[in-house]
Parts: C-alpha cells; sequence; structure tokens
C-alpha cells in the first residue's frame, strides 16, 4: 500500500482488480479546496490509457512486478520462448504480449520479461538491435523521389528504410522504439 503523495512514473497500480501503469501524475494544489493528484494511467494488459484523479493522501494498492533478465530462444508456433538468464527456467510467452517487439528479435538476443503473479506482462528490448539485411534493391545514384532511401528486408523479416548506400548483408542497427534505422555496424 502507498498513497497518491508516493506515485512515480512507472508504478504499477491494482486498481478496480486490473494492473495499471502510472505514465504521468501531477499534484495540485488549487487555491481554494484541498489538493488532488491527476494520473494518466496505462492498462497494463490492454494498453487503453486513462486519466484519473485522486484525492491527495489517498491510499493505493501497489502492485509488484518482477523484472528478470532473459534472453529469447526461439519461436514455437504463435508463442515464443525465453530462459531465465540465472534459474535457466523457461516462459512461454504469447504473441500477443510480444507485440511489435517480434520485428527485432533473433535467437539469443537479451530482454527484460515482466511479470507479476506468474502472468507474462510485457517483453522490453534494448534501445537498439543489431539485425543483418537479407534483401534490398541496389540503390540508384538519380533516384530522389523517396528522400535517398529505400526498404530493406532483415533477417527477421521486418522491412525497414534504409539510406541508398546500404547493401545486402550489411549490419545495421534499429531503434527498437521507433523501429527506425540508426546506423551501420562496423565490424
Amino acid at each position: 500500500m502507498a498513497t497518491t503523495n508516493d506515485l512515480k512514473n512507472g508504478m504499477v497500480l491494482k486498481l478496480d482488480n486490473q494492473l495499471w501503469s502510472v505514465v504521468e501524475f501531477q499534484h495540485v494544489k488549487p487555491g481554494k479546496g484541498p489538493a488532488f493528484v491527476r494520473t494518466k494511467i496505462k492498462n497494463v494488459l490492454s494498453g487503453k490509457i486513462v486519466d484519473k484523479t485522486f484525492n491527495a493522501g489517498v491510499k493505493v494498492d501497489t502492485a509488484t512486478v518482477d523484472r528478470r533478465d532473459m534472453t529469447y530462444l526461439y519461436q514455437d508456433g504463435n508463442d515464443y520462448v525465453f530462459m531465465d538468464a540465472d534459474t535457466y527456467d523457461q516462459v512461454l510467452v504469447t504473441g500477443e504480449v510480444v507485440g511489435d517487439a517480434k520485428n527485432y528479435m533473433v535467437e539469443n538476443q537479451p530482454a527484460i520479461v515482466s511479470m507479476y503473479e506468474g502472468q507474462v506482462l510485457s517483453v522490453e528490448l534494448p534501445p537498439n538491435v543489431v539485425l543483418e539485411i537479407t534483401y534490398t534493391e541496389p540503390g540508384v545514384q538519380g533516384d530522389r523521389s523517396n528522400a535517398g532511401t529505400k526498404p530493406a528486408t532483415v533477417e527477421t523479416g521486418y522491412e525497414v528504410q534504409v539510406p541508398l548506400f546500404v547493401d545486402e548483408g550489411t549490419r545495421i542497427k534499429i531503434d527498437t522504439r521507433t523501429g527506425e534505422y540508426a546506423g551501420r555496424v562496423n565490424d
């Protein structure tokens, strides 16, 4: 249990038997009347974001979310298998929970898996991942209809826009937050 005065970004609350993550919060002390806390919270499972206002000092139920360092092993149908780096336990994560992270996951890649009471809530990848380009058209120097970029397919099957000078077999860095090209990797 905590009070609304203890709220922090990223804190997970248990409200109405659902888990909500605090995205933003603001303590407000109006000139007249009691203080209150205005929050923007995100449902951990559905991703729905709502605004909620609490009176200042009100107790809220917090949830202890276990964040573990894990390694992505392989895909099993629509599920993904991760291994705990410390205990070597394997966890099966559904494709819905993995979401867009599947576009950047290759075998033996580190990830942080968040769990609550044995249920997997989310998978976080590092900010940048290195992937190899498996297919791209050769860049034509005079072609500027698309601002000097061309589509390229990486080893996971994800398609990203890259500069014209990037060729097949090149290892590139991709920003996992935006899904955009972040640079070449020189080996």
